[in-house]
């Protein structure tokens, strides 16, 4: 029997292989034996039908591939990247991977080759949260557990379908609700989250800055906010106050689409809940505005004193298994390492650590700048960036003039392989070992259940092999994963609140270690939060004659994103409709469109087939396309949120056309 992790959503889920058979953890403290069904099919993932086993190379993207060995591949890295201005190199690293891994390859690409250029694909997912915890709070850190709902009277979901994205932790909402948690679910879509909800708000796409700036306004109106707290533990409150004096509340919700009765409701419920949790998702985050969204979520828990405390908080719920692993080891392009920045002093820590004169000294290019940027060399590891960027005619153009793409990924069918001048075999979940942070701070080992395919690498050890053939053998000399964190684990030191260190790589084969537990107060310069004046600038793509709709797009409950690990041949699930797009009643009785009708969606960048489901379950004027169809980013927008760069995946207007079978 072994114990591990689940590698799919960011929940880290707990799970016992036994006689070649995976269950839940009973003893597991995340999901005490349960499973959704992803990651109770999780061994289907490993399936050698849809595996890359060995590596390939080719010299233009319009030849086939022809089977090579690591070493050739790796010398053919290694001397472009040597010929290369550090610049014009770039790592687009993943969620999917284990910290160890994500630390090596931090470490080789800012530490060593010198580029800043190594972000993530949390860039697309949890970048606004990020930026917006720093600027409030002082630090990328949660400042609660996702078992606080149990002591909390009122949670608020705030465009996020943990229904189907986070499956586990939405039972346990249900069961903390049968012990008297109150939950209001705010979302343009009545999604199978609402159904459960005490309130359900169904919000206008795009108005969610407007609906918490409502919030602080009745707070401080009515003089409800916490003064004593206020007074003694926040900035900024005289700037928020003049800044929401100058809204009209009126205004605002109209642009929510709310009634007053609505919002009168909810906020009497607000008012009365002495703990309150406001959890959120890629609803806010996957904004052109998003880190304005967060910071008006975030005011309301400064203004109530509601953070810090048992059972109350802002609850950022992460998409991927390791997202919040990768940024402690700064896997984002605007970080270092360990949370550190590049500020003098930091860069003087992390340089004297690693004992390098290369570290890089400033922030460099995210995930969703790469592809606009000139780059000569880029490394995609387990990510899909043709497949999740925006704008995806554009991205498309941009990648296939990179001289040297180089894809690791366990996966034969992702759609940046068309791309990709080499591609090199990477263990998968279940064939590798090493740990993962969950989306509250639990950090947990995930062993290997199975052997690893013949001849196939894990990644830290692709990466170590890379570093060493550009000369640096004596800085990456690792035996093992144990070895990595070891490494990792102090290097978390240089920081003065992780306090990672305490725990080891074998103790946690036996239990989960919980980082930050003893911060309770805020991470600023001066021990104080951070309240900012926000207002909705309505930035994203506006409705029009030609483009009457709103597309919103989001996960689905049986499917992980693309599809390499999920939808294996043969497959063993009945899945939830993978490619369908739901539209109001009246828009598509308008339309002259019935439910199963094939459409097309059509935007101002691109266009793809789909199936409509006419429902009443979401606002009129907007449609929603899961991100299981993986053409969905021929149709998005590529705007930008200015200080995250998260893309607006959630705001891109287009239109409906109904296909005539012939």
């Amino acid at each position: 029997m072994i114990k591990s992790v689940c590698g799919y959503c960011g929940v880290g889920c707990g799970v016992v292989y036994d006689d070649s058979k995976l269950f839940g953890d009973a003893s597991y403290p995340t999901n005490n034996g349960n499973l959704c069904l992803k990651g109770a099919s999780g061994l289907l993932s490993i399936n050698p039908q849809t595996r890359v086993l060995k590596p390939q190379i080719r010299e233009n993207i319009e030849d086939d591939f022809r089977v090579a060995t690591y070493e050739e591949c790796i010398s053919f890295i290694a001397g472009k990247i040597k010929r290369t201005k550090k610049e014009k190199v770039a790592f687009y690293l993943s969620g999917q991977l284990l910290t160890e891994d994500y630390y090596i390859a931090n470490k080789l690409g800012k530490g060593f080759i010198g580029t800043s250029n190594v972000d993530t694909n949390s860039r697309t997912c949890m970048s606004s949260a990020v930026v917006a915890y720093k600027k409030s709070i002082g630090a990328d850190f949660v400042p609660l557990r996702m078992d606080d709902i149990f002591k909390a009277d009122l949670l608020i979901l705030a465009g996020s379908n943990t229904a189907e994205s986070h499956v586990i932790f939405h039972g346990k909402i249900k069961k903390a609700k049968k012990h008297g948690l109150k939950v209001v679910v705010i979302d343009p879509r009545f999604t199978d989250t609402a159904k459960s909800a005490d309130i359900y708000l169904g919000i206008n796409a795009g108005s969610d800055i407007d609906f918490f700036n409502l919030i602080s306004k009745r707070l401080i109106d009515e003089e409800l906010y916490d003064k004593e707290f206020v007074n003694s533990h926040i900035n900024g409150f005289d700037v928020l106050k003049s800044g929401l004096d100058s809204l009209d509340s009126d205004d605002m919700l109209s642009r929510t689409g709310l009634t007053d009765e609505q919002f009168d409701e909810f906020f009497l419920l607000y008012k009365n809940s002495k703990n309150i949790i406001t959890a959120w998702t890629m609803g806010l985050n996957q904004s052109s505005q998003g880190v304005d969204k967060n910071l008006a979520l975030i005011n309301t828990h400064l203004l109530g004193g509601k953070i810090f405390k048992s059972g109350n908080g802002p609850l950022s719920l992460t998409g991927q298994p390791n997202a919040m692993g990768g940024r402690e080891v700064g896997g984002l392009a605007t970080m270092l390492a360990v949370h550190l920045g590049f500020d003098e002093e930091s860069v003087k820590k992390v340089s004297n650590f690693w004992e390098s004169k290369n570290v890089s000294t400033k922030a460099g290019l995210s995930a969703t700048q790469m592809m606009d940027a000139g780059l000569e060399v880029l490394l995609i590891s387990h990510t899909d960036p043709i497949y999740h960027l925006p704008n995806r005619n554009k991205t498309e153009a941009l990648m296939s003039k990179i001289p040297l793409v180089v894809e690791i990924n366990a996966y034969e069918n992702s759609q940046s392989a068309k791309f990709a001048h080499i591609k090199l075999p990477s263990a998968p979940w279940g064939e590798k070992e090493g740990t993962q942070t969950n989306l509250d701070r639990t950090i947990t080992k995930q062993e290997k259940l199975i052997k690893t395919a013949q001849g196939v690498k894990a990644d830290w050890e692709i990466f170590q092999l890379l570093a060493w053939e550009l000369g640096y053998k004596k800085e990456f000399n690792y035996k093992n994963p144990k070895e990595i964190f070891n490494e990792y684990k102090e290097m978390t030191k240089l920081n003065s609140y992780m306090d990672i260190s305490q725990t080891s790589y074998d103790e946690l084969s036996q239990k989960p270690f919980i980082w930050g537990e003893q911060i309770k107060t805020f991470l600023t310069k001066d021990k104080k939060g951070n309240l900012f004046f926000v207002q909705n600038k309505e930035l994203g793509e506006k409705r029009d004659e030609e483009y009457p709709f709103i597309l919103l797009t989001g996960r689905t409950r049986d499917q992980w994103h693309s599809g390499t690990k999920t939808t294996v041949p043969p497959s063993l699930l009945k899945y939830k409709e993978l490619n369908f797009c739901q539209i109001h009643t009246k828009d598509a009785l308008k339309l002259g469109i019935q439910n199963g009708d094939e459409i097309k969606v059509v935007s101002r960048r691109g266009e793809l087939l789909s199936k409509a489901i006419v429902s009443e379950e979401i606002n009129e004027k907007t449609i929603f396309i899961p991100i299981t169809n993986r053409e969905i980013n021929y149709l998005t927008d590529d705007l930008l949120d200015a200080e995250s760069f998260q893309p607006d995946y959630n705001h891109s207007t287009v239109r409906i056309e109904k296909l005539y079978k012939k």
